[in-house]
């Protein structure tokens, strides 16, 4: 097997102790981890020139033999070593500054492979400031020149040329490391086999053996995941429910249709259809719901919940944050109510006496649908009959979250929902484990909102329109900057532009102020207020991002937008727009980088969230969409869900079908696989459930 992998990294020749305690610091504890510890980048260096055909200014690799060495010490704490080196074409000097040592290390007569910038400008002598440099009587053994030379991500301590030696021992003992991907998907994708992969990135011959490599391991990792998801996926199916549905939309779900003021959009249909289905399997669903702001998830939220009632059982929704809890149960509760159904809103704000009530009635059954922000996993809450489970917002709660909702019934029914849309590959990755719908088309009679973007020397105009519809008998938000990482100076910020709006600029309108070190109470106040338009201009925080529904609000600006991401953006774009009236949003920023300006502009001309989301990956990357390390998204070493989309496809197709064929890789030939998947994933097994 490939027992070397898991050796600890002490154990290699030239380590030990102390240098392991080091390697730590860059995550390397075993061999294995000093085999994946991949190159940044590489070095030409198998071009050797001639001293003579120097060039001033370039970066080269010379052999020469060591003639003599000097010493030269211009001011205090600086010595500067000089080795004069012959290397058959003339003499040249190789520079060291304060390393006194080198002097001993290499003596007259000893064979030196040197890489430097070569400098001519003092008294005609060529000069090479030293980067690497060893002796070498054959520069085809050579380990830092003469080659292509990789140059490694370092701690400090450890040098590449200290990191190269103790490589190079480790490359001795993985010519017999075992394949663990299967033979038939190495050669539909001519990837090489792990040994000679790994050979190839550490001591690459060519410049193609680097890219072979890397193309072997970028597909590794993302099979890997995939196959943990494929794994997670499979296991769900293959788990029956303890409740089951009667086929087709039951009496109150039929009446819950009827009482709509408006006919649900194709899209809505269509999904609701996927999601039934689901719900009616004997497995339980999984599924993420995908739909742009505005699309109309709420109703299909409604269905799921109505439908678990139908049959008997409870239903739970998880939103990320009080507001958007309460705006749901909000909304919620006016359809539950004409339907008889008795619902409960479980935050960390509800007082002791109400919370004990609504635990002992969510116990016994007697609410029937229980809306709450994470407060609802905690361990004292417990259902009578959990069939039917809504994560609103999933992308701001982990994986774990998730699965702590799910544990509170047996394998309970689970739909996912974001109004952050998520790039497919994105999807696939945090996703992988679940059924995806995709809501596209908004409601008829919904207006796109028409996006500016203006300087700050513009803000009067701003505050002109925002006068200008709210003499209207409209409304509109004013959110204030991310100042930075600092919830305080965010507040302030509001706090301080609230009360300068209401003593001068809108000293005629009723200004309300809302953030997040607001008492629930006040928050709860603030919006009720807000909704039933007693307060004109809402100056707030973020707070506001998802879920507020003000149909009568038709102005949104938001200050220094620059600072914000797309999804941010789009998110906060779509508090308006929820009416027939026209409405608009101002960016207001003066942005100084080009990542910025085209953050802007790609804000003014698209209105689509999911054109948005593949912009806002590529502009930011996925360490900064979504906070991806909350989505439960893996790090990785070589692979990047932007460029290697299409290996991601591949993976995940091959995962698929693996998993398929052979659901605990238990058949001889995946034993290797299955050990490697478990040594990757296995810290996470209660995460990603593949065991």
């Amino acid at each position: 097997m490939n027992d070397i992998l898991n050796k600890p990294v002490q154990y290699l020749k030239g380590v030990g102790p102390k240098r392991a305690r080091t390697m730590q610091n860059i995550n390397i504890y075993t061999v294995g981890d000093l085999l994946y510890h991949f190159p940044r980048e590489y070095q030409d260096r198998t071009n050797i020139i001639p001293a003579q055909s120097l060039k001033h200014g370039q970066v080269a690799t010379v052999l020469g033999r060591v003639l003599y060495a000097r010493e030269i010490t211009p001011r205090q704490r600086l010595t500067i070593v000089k080795l004069a080196l012959d290397d058959g074409h003339g003499v040249f000097f190789a520079v060291w500054f304060n390393q006194k040592y080198i002097i001993k290390q290499y003596p007259p007569g000893t064979m030196l492979l040197v890489t430097g910038k070569v400098d001519k400008s003092y008294r005609g002598e060529t000069q090479i400031q030293v980067i690497d440099c060893e002796a070498a009587g054959d520069p085809d053994q050579a380990l830092h020149g003469g080659r292509i030379v990789p140059i490694y991500p370092l701690t400090e301590g450890i040098s590449q040329k200290y990191i190269r030696s103790i490589m190079q021992n480790a490359l001795k003992e993985v010519a017999s490391l075992q394949e663990f991907i299967p033979e038939k998907i190495l050669a539909k994708y001519r990837l090489p086999k792990l040994a000679d992969a790994v050979q190839g990135m550490h001591y690459p011959k060519c410049k193609d053996d680097i890219h072979q490599a890397k193309r072997r391991f970028i597909f590794e990792e993302l099979f890997l995941l995939q196959l943990a998801m494929a794994k997670r996926r499979k296991k769900i199916k293959l788990e029956e429910k303890d409740h089951h549905y009667p086929p087709g939309n039951g009496p109150l779900v039929e009446e819950l249709l009827n009482s709509l003021p408006f006919d649900p959009t194709a899209d809505q249909i269509r999904v609701w259809h996927e999601i039934r289905q689901d719900m009616e399997s004997p497995y339980p669903m999984n599924r993420l719901l995908q739909g742009d702001v505005g699309s109309g998830k709420t109703l299909v939220s409604a269905l799921v919940l109505v439908k678990a009632v139908d049959a008997g059982l409870q239903g739970a929704l998880m939103a990320p944050t009080e507001i958007l809890a309460e705006q749901h149960y909000l909304g919620l509760n006016r359809w539950m109510e004409t339907l008889g159904i008795k619902t409960a809103l479980l935050t960390s704000s509800v007082k002791k006496s109400q919370r004990e009530k609504i635990l002992n009635d969510v116990k016994e059954g007697k609410v029937q649908i229980l809306i709450g922000t994470h407060a609802i996993i905690q361990d004292i809450v417990e259902f009578k009959r959990l069939g039917a489970v809504v994560v609103d917002e999933q992308h701001r709660f982990g994986v774990k979250q998730r699965l702590a909702l799910q544990s509170k019934g047996n394998l309970p029914d689970v739909l996912v929902m974001t109004a952050t849309p998520i790039p497919r590959t994105l999807a696939l990755t945090i996703y992988g484990d679940l059924d995806v719908s995709v809501i596209y088309t908004l409601p008829p009679g919904r207006k796109p909102v028409r996006t500016y973007h203006v300087t700050h020397r513009a803000i009067n105009d701003v505050y002109k329109l925002i006068r200008r519809e709210v003499q209207k008998g409209k409304q509109a938000y004013i959110v204030c900057p991310l100042v930075e990482e600092s919830e305080i100076l965010d507040v302030q910020a509001a706090v301080d532009l609230a009360q300068q709006l209401r003593e001068s600029t809108f000293k005629d309108f009723n200004v309300g102020l809302l953030h997040g070190r607001m008492k629930a109470e006040e928050k709860e106040k603030v919006m009720d207020e807000y909704r039933k338009g007693t307060i004109d201009i809402l100056v707030s925080t973020t707070v506001i991002e998802v879920g507020v529904d003000v149909p009568n609000a038709t102005v949104m600006v938001i200050l220094d937008a620059n600072r914000f991401g797309l999804a941010q953006l789009h998110q906060l774009r779509g508090r308006v727009g929820r009416g027939r009236s026209q409405s608009y949003c101002i960016l207001v920023a003066d942005p100084k980088t080009e990542e910025g300006k085209q953050r802007m502009a790609a804000m003014v001309n698209s209105t689509d969230g999911f054109n948005l989301a593949e912009e806002d990956l590529r502009l930011r990357g996925p360490g900064e969409f979504l906070g991806v390390r909350q989505s439960g998204l893996p790090e990785f070493k070589i692979a990047d869900i932007i460029r290697d989309r299409r290996a991601m496809e591949c993976a995940r197709q091959e995962a698929l079908e693996l998993v398929e064929k052979d659901p605990g890789l238990q058949l001889p030939e995946h034993r290797l696989l299955a050990k490697v998947l478990y040594e990757k994933y296995g810290k996470n097994e209660k995460l990603l459930n593949i065991g």
